[in-house]
């Protein structure tokens, strides 16, 4: 702790080096901290700046007064911020529209980017400059507001000093959520955002590139550890997860680091977030490169993300690709000019013997190409010179403080100026500036990707934004630039996928699984597949739910190829009636009536005709229609070749003495015989069409991927009953005509009519199973392949032999010839 006393608002005592007392109005210091920077004004403002990035602890064994800390690492970029901060004081001064008539002064020291260094510029600037000084302990502050500090550990330390003394701090570089915190730092404001937003925009970043298993390493301040948790509790839910957590320490420690170093090299884990200062990563990443380790895709908060000390070409094997949140960028005119004005020797930048240009010797120090945290600097000094000329310009009477008065113009107190930086409303650039009841500014970010220039060295390329004035999820905007490193467990799952987490490992660790057909999944590293509607189906990648394929016997190659079959078998049906017609009058196709071969011919051409109306979209009338004209003409076709067989038996028997059975099989008995049973089917078909009748139906249970179109029967009992008593018309012709098969006569029709038969029940006992396993369409083919087959089986097996006959021999066909007479 510095052994300073502190100046107090009220009068106070205080011990001398001599032990003494000292009068009522003077404050004596003990030992002194002399700044780096001074100018004399009528309102003196503090800054403190980080000049050096490291620091050698003195001795402490509480046996002598210890020495001083010694900052080492002379940091050309945090003097550039302080010199920023002269340049808008003087510009500030010389302006008739801001402050006229009154003069800014300025008190810079140097934090050594460490809190202890920190807490003695703040009692520093609070207790005057040298040991001899004294001062009147009455009155106002003589610092109205300080400009600082950059790191939050240290910014925390210094707010808790200025509070007893309510003097506003704007900050430039600290960050941490913690300083929010309106009842622990009531005097705190800063002009950058709040890591609440960084953390939640490194959170939509890794997302964005699928970077699911990430380390994090953090410095051991408020600062790593709010943004930590912070980052922890914006992961929730996202998928993301932490590989391991690692500090390194204030205090920098290289067998620790080398420790963090090892961590990193053997996880998996191959993005590593990084919420820490400048200060700390420069050693810990010269141990890292000294390790040789590549590979690793480097995610920067915003305090190391622009620093410029990492931008020689050493760094980009080991730092190229590094993605990170910057200030936002902005213009300070006439920077690069008053820098070039800053005399070396006069200055704190070690080793300078006076004559060195700055543009080459520190190169860092001269970049004002992109101002980040300088134009921060430069806004806090214009926020607080323009709350100070609104608090001068006051109207009496109309002011806000007790009794709507305002504050003496020679007697500013630092609680009244802190008044108008909570009101204040300015802009600067284009930019406008303002304070929410936090103390927070607007929160904006750049996104910075760290890319090799054209000379090898490091490049800061701004490659997006991150707003968070806007609505949710909105706020991420990238130029994309792609990043080709992945870091995680498992690669994400696929629109068309879903996560199957693996047994005993982190949630990250899954294995993608398919999904299901009929389900999708059209986000990456979905949890579970969606369920399509029941007229919708997956499409093959499973991202989306595509109509159904509707599936019914339509016009393709298998529909045309079965019409082509049914119409030629009609024809050639009709063909064959010609031919009976036309040789009508002749003994073969008198024998047996040939009434009833025309009969037959009608009723198969009906037969091949029906099937077309198996083929095309299922309607009401096409279903009703089909199954009963189907049943009608095959039993009337049936019935016709039943009474042929039975003509066919009667009439050998007839032959035998005594026998008259022809007389009940005549003409007018035959065609009872064809009505009655076609009759029957025909009663079937009416209690069918009236019960239950045929109906279009969506099948969609037999193959899920496709919606079948088909006719429904309506009755199962009816349609068994159909086929089933074709069935036994069937069986009656057969066992009929293989009774007559042996009887006399060189054209034995029942040979054919057994044989026909024979063919005809084989089709339909195979047409049972075939038509009950067949799927979609195939069913219906079935049918019609039955239909078909049948057919033209009954056909050539009557008609084949006859047409022989009639056509190449007809010299056979004779009445003596047909009855076996003549050879």
């Amino acid at each position: 702790m510095s052994l300073l006393f502190l100046w107090s608002l009220s009068s106070s005592l205080t011990l001398s080096p001599s032990s003494t007392l000292a009068t009522d109005s003077e404050c004596v210091l003990l030992s002194g901290f002399d700044p780096g920077f001074v100018a004399d004004g009528d309102f003196v403002i503090g800054g403190i700046f980080p000049l050096h990035y490291n620091q050698e602890m003195p001795d402490v064994n509480y046996t002598y007064q210890p020495t001083a800390v010694r900052c080492n690492g002379f940091d050309p970029r945090a003097f550039r911020w302080a010199q920023t901060m002269r340049l808008a004081v003087e510009e500030i001064n010389q302006s008739e529209q801001l402050l006229p008539n009154h003069m800014l002064g300025y008190k810079i020291f140097d934090s050594c980017a460490y809190p202890l260094t920190g807490q003695r510029a703040a009692l520093a600037m609070l207790n005057g400059l040298g040991q001899a000084h004294t001062h009147v302990c009455s009155g106002a502050s003589p610092l109205l507001a300080v400009i600082g500090e950059s790191g939050s550990a240290q910014s925390i330390v210094v707010s808790r000093i200025l509070q007893p003394f309510k003097i506003p701090m704007i900050s430039y570089f600290s960050s941490c959520a913690c300083l929010g915190d309106r009842r622990k730092y009531p005097t705190f404001f800063r002009v950058i955002p709040n890591d609440d937003y960084q953390v939640k925009a490194m959170a939509q970043l890794l997302v964005r590139y699928d970077w699911r298993w990430v380390g994090v390493v953090r410095g051991d301040h408020e600062y790593g550890h709010f943004a930590l948790q912070g980052l922890l509790r914006e992961l929730k839910g996202t998928g993301v997860c932490v590989a391991y957590q690692e500090m390194i320490p204030l205090l920098y420690n290289q067998q620790r680091a080398l420790e963090i170093i090892e961590v990193m090299r053997s996880s998996t884990a191959r993005v590593v977030v990084v919420f820490s200062a400048e200060g700390e990563m420069t050693p810990f990443l010269k141990d890292y490169m000294a390790q040789n380790i590549t590979g690793i895709q480097w995610v920067a908060s915003e305090a190391w993300v622009t620093a410029s000390l990492f931008t020689t070409s050493e760094y980009f094997p080991y730092l190229g690709g590094t993605i990170g949140f910057g200030i936002r960028q902005g213009q300070i005119p006439g920077l690069r000019d008053y820098l070039q004005t800053v005399n070396p020797r006069s200055t704190l930048i070690p080793p300078c013997s006076g004559q060195e240009t700055l543009l080459e010797q520190h190169s860092a120090y001269m970049n004002t190409s992109s101002p980040r945290v300088a134009y921060n600097v430069y806004k806090a000094v214009y926020a607080i010179a323009h709350s100070l000329h609104n608090l001068l310009h006051c109207q009496a009477g109309a002011g806000p403080f007790h009794n709507r008065s305002c504050a003496h113009s020679t007697n500013v107190h630092p609680w009244q100026l802190q008044h108008y930086l909570q009101e204040l409303a300015f802009y600067i650039s284009g930019e406008e500036v303002n304070f929410d009841l936090k103390g927070d500014s607007i929160p904006y970010y750049d996104i910075i990707n760290w890319q090799r220039g054209s000379g090898g060295n490091m490049e800061f390329i701004n490659v997006g934004l991150f707003d968070g004035a806007k609505a949710s999820g909105k706020e991420l905007v990238i130029q994309e630039e792609k990043i080709l490193v992945v870091s995680v467990c498992s690669a994400s799952c696929a629109p068309g996928s879903r996560k199957a987490v693996r047994r005993g490992e982190p949630l990250c660790c899954f294995d993608c699984v398919p999904c299901d057909s009929g389900k999708i999944s059209n986000q990456t590293d979905s949890i579970d597949c969606t369920e399509c509607p029941e007229d919708y189906w997956s499409n093959a990648d499973g991202t989306m739910c595509i109509p159904k394929v509707v599936e019914f016997l339509s016009h393709d190659a298998m529909g045309i190829a079965l019409t082509v079959i049914a119409v030629v078998g009609a024809c050639l049906t009709v063909s064959i009636l010609a031919v009976f017609l036309h040789h009508r009058t002749t003994p073969i196709v008198r024998v047996n009536n040939s009434e009833l071969s025309f009969f037959i011919l009608l009723s198969l051409t009906l037969c091949f005709l029906c099937a077309l109306m198996f083929i095309g979209e299922p309607t009401s009338w096409s279903c009703m229609l089909r199954h009963t004209a189907f049943s009608i003409t095959f039993s009337l076709c049936i019935s016709c070749i039943l009474s042929k067989t039975l003509v066919v038996l009667a009439a050998f028997t007839a032959a035998r003495p005594g026998n008259n059975i022809m007389k009940w099989l005549g003409p007018k008995q035959q065609r009872v015989i064809i009505f009655s049973c076609t009759l029957v089917q025909v009663l079937i078909c009416a209690a069918w069409l009236m019960a239950a009748p045929p109906y279009p139906s969506k099948n969609i249970q037999d193959q899920r991927s496709k919606i079948i179109l088909e006719c429904s029967v309506g009755s199962q009992l009816a349609f068994w009953c159909v086929l089933g008593y074709i069935g036994l018309l069937a069986c009656l012709c057969f066992i009929l005509a293989f009774l007559a098969r042996k009887l006399p006569g060189n054209f034995n029709e029942a040979k054919f009519i057994t044989f026909s038969m024979l063919i005809f029940c084989a089709v339909w006992i195979s047409f049972i199973p075939a038509y009950v396993s067949s799927p979609g369409k195939y069913t219906v083919a079935v049918e019609i392949f039955a239909i078909l087959a049948s057919s033209y089986g009954l056909l050539f097996c009557l008609f084949a032999p006859k047409c022989y006959i009639i056509l190449l021999k007809p010299e056979k066909n004779t009445k003596q010839h047909l009855m076996g007479n003549k050879k």
